[in-house]
């Protein structure tokens, strides 16, 4: 999905420093929410999110195997807010990782050193929201 047509405000809001949420789903159904800090390629329709390879939600998207798993990114900032759709999968090549890095510490800060550290994939299929 090209985001780039969406427009500069909608670039904008996902370039400024707000925290996420996450939503994905529990093998029994119900939704495990968490927050994260997330970032947007807009030319590729790519967003990522940095995280412990031990965490719940890095386990939910390894479980749901190479066609990945549906999530929900959502932002909000007082009246604005957007949610980003797709499919999240799991990657663990160092130079991913690096590259998630690189792009978390341009939108946050330097991330702390993790080991462990892997990244979650979203190829966007749909936007909601009014930024």
């Amino acid at each position: 999905m090209n985001l780039v047509d969406r427009g500069d405000g909608f670039a904008e809001f996902w370039r400024e420093r707000h925290l996420c949420t996450l939503a994905t789903a529990r093998p029994d159904g119900p939704p495990h929410v968490v927050p994260v800090g997330a970032t947007l390629d807009l030319a590729a329709g790519i967003a990522r999110v940095i995280t412990s390879g031990t965490s719940k939600k890095a386990r939910l998207v390894a479980a749901a195997g190479p066609e990945g798993a549906e999530v929900a990114l959502c932002q909000v900032d007082g009246r604005r807010w957007s949610t980003l759709e797709g499919r999240a999968v799991l990657r663990a090549e160092a130079d991913q990782v690096a590259d998630a890095e690189r792009r978390y510490a341009g939108r946050y800060r330097e991330p702390r050193p993790n080991p462990s550290r892997v990244v979650l994939e979203i190829r966007v299929t749909r936007v909601l929201g009014n930024a």
